[in-house]
């Protein structure tokens, strides 16, 4: 703020580990469950807000991973809770006279995404977030196609989304839409280093990368950078995807990320279609001199 002072900061709940088997997975659709339990959320955050709120100039954006899913917690009035929660946020913003930025995040898949009242929580905030990136990983393994290895960020299936599923279809507007970028890759275990082209099993995620040190993520510098320095490969631009690269290292490991060619390519269909903008997951994913933002920019 120091050195931008227009500079915008809005405060995250949720993520896909919020939702994950453990003693947080309820929290979501018991604070949402309720008038009285929305109403206490609503006045801690608004709490929290006016404390560190810079003059304003901040918000909140809403992750829940993802309403009323079986697999994550959910139950079937999550989605009709969730557009209350929206509703009744945005009227408290209104009558505290603030102007604070609201938002939430949306998948592509369809598989959660058809648990959201899109239209309905359009109404209430200032853009969407959709997520064009982990569309497929390691959770494929139960997939009934098969355990493939497929690219996690996929353009075909960001505009599959968007125009035939659930977007355009309920009247969201394209000026609603901000799309994200991962910077980052999502890898996995071939079954065979023999098979390595989109469709080949896999039996795991990919080995750990040095940065994210976890397994199945590798993190700019090592997606873009080291790995193809240590094999000797190029990566591969899968034309099914669109807008994605892919390669193997480590000799079995299989991993699907974007570059600056492809990041060009959904900045242009952003464009293309008159979206709100772009947004990034995440920052500390990427080198110290800032090289995606570059790519992007």
């Amino acid at each position: 703020k120091a050195k931008n002072p227009h500079l915008k900061i809005v405060v995250a709940l949720g993520g896909w580990t919020f939702s994950d088997p453990g003693p947080w997975q309820d929290i979501s659709p018991s604070l949402t469950s309720k008038k009285e339990n929305r109403a206490t959320l609503i006045n801690n955050l608004l709490g929290y807000l006016s404390q560190y709120g810079y003059n304003g100039s901040t918000g909140i954006v809403t992750d829940w991973e993802c309403p009323s899913a079986d697999d994550r917690g959910g139950s079937d009035r999550d989605g009709k809770n969730y557009v209350d929660l929206m509703k009744e946020l945005r009227e408290a913003i209104n009558t505290s006279g603030r102007d604070y930025i609201v938002t939430f995040t949306a998948p592509s898949s369809y598989w959660y995404l058809r648990h959201f009242d899109l239209k309905g929580m359009e109404a209430h905030v200032d853009w969407i977030n959709l997520v064009s990136y982990d569309l497929h990983g390691v959770w494929d393994s139960d997939n009934p196609i098969g355990n493939q290895v497929l690219s996690h960020t996929n353009l075909t299936k960001i505009d599959y989304a968007l125009d035939l599923i659930s977007f355009w279809r309920v009247g969201v507007e394209p000026s609603s839409i901000v799309l994200g970028l991962g910077f980052y890759g999502r890898s996995l275990e071939l079954e065979s280093a023999s098979c390595w082209k989109p469709g080949c099993a896999f039996q795991g995620p990919g080995s750990p990368g040095r940065c994210s040190n976890a397994a199945g993520i590798l993190s700019y510098p090592r997606s873009w950078k080291q790995v193809p320095d240590k094999t000797g490969r190029t990566p591969y631009f899968d034309e099914a995807a669109a807008a994605a690269r892919y390669m193997v290292y480590d000799g079995h490991s299989w991993i699907s990320f974007d570059d600056a060619e492809t990041f060009q390519m959904k900045i242009d269909y952003a464009r293309k279609m008159s979206l709100h903008g772009l947004m990034i997951w995440a920052i500390d994913l990427d080198t110290p001199n800032l090289e995606v933002p570059r790519a992007i920019s």
